[in-house]
């Protein structure tokens, strides 16, 4: 497993502007950090139930289907080309959030985030099933990127206002920098090299 693309796949995917860091950026200039963090919660736990649920579906299709493996990691491949360009055009992120901040509400977006259902079906065919096969290995990797997105949550909470500054000021230049480690995964995670 090339331990370094799998990072760059899980940091670029939870760190980069979605759906729930646009709502979290929001949130914490509208209702502060300590309401936020409800949300964070919310959509921490989702997002580990969904990785679990993908671990499990998969090693089932994969005992099912032996050659499913090659096929998801080339819609992984896809699906990382396809988010590295939308990452590479996005626009400027000025739409205001009217979510709530909550647990519940973190926990219910996150199974509509079409980014986060697609990262979870692809990180884990493309990066774990191949080199690990036991259920303790896969429950590890679900932790980790568990972790990697709670992680790139507070982040995006700690560091809202100067993150939505910072990415406003240098947006060209970031969007393609996200776009560029992006690829690079794709083409790993490929099996072309």
């Amino acid at each position: 497993m090339n331990i370094v693309s799998f990072i760059i796949y899980c940091i670029v995917v939870t760190f980069t502007p979605g759906p729930t860091n646009i709502v979290i950026l929001s949130s914490v200039q509208h209702h502060g950090a300590r309401k936020t963090m409800g949300y964070v919660g919310g959509a921490t736990l989702a997002f580990g139930l969904l990785l679990a649920a993908s671990a499990l579906l998969n090693r089932m299709l994969a005992d099912i289907i032996p050659h499913i493996l090659g096929v998801m990691q080339i819609i992984g491949s896809l699906y990382m080309l396809y988010l590295a360009y939308q990452v590479y055009t996005m626009g400027r992120t000025e739409e205001e959030s009217r979510h709530s901040s909550g647990f519940v509400s973190g926990l219910v977006t996150q199974f509509a985030n079409p980014k986060v259902l697609l990262f979870t079906l692809t990180v884990i065919p493309g990066y774990v099933m191949p080199y690990y096969t036991s259920s303790m290995a896969a429950f590890m990797f679900v932790m980790l990127i568990t972790f990697i997105g709670f992680l790139a949550f507070t982040t995006w909470v700690v560091f809202g206002s100067i993150f939505r500054s910072f990415l406003q000021q240098h947006q060209r230049l970031m969007n393609s920098i996200m776009a560029l480690f992006l690829v690079y995964s794709a083409v790993l995670v490929s099996g072309i090299l």
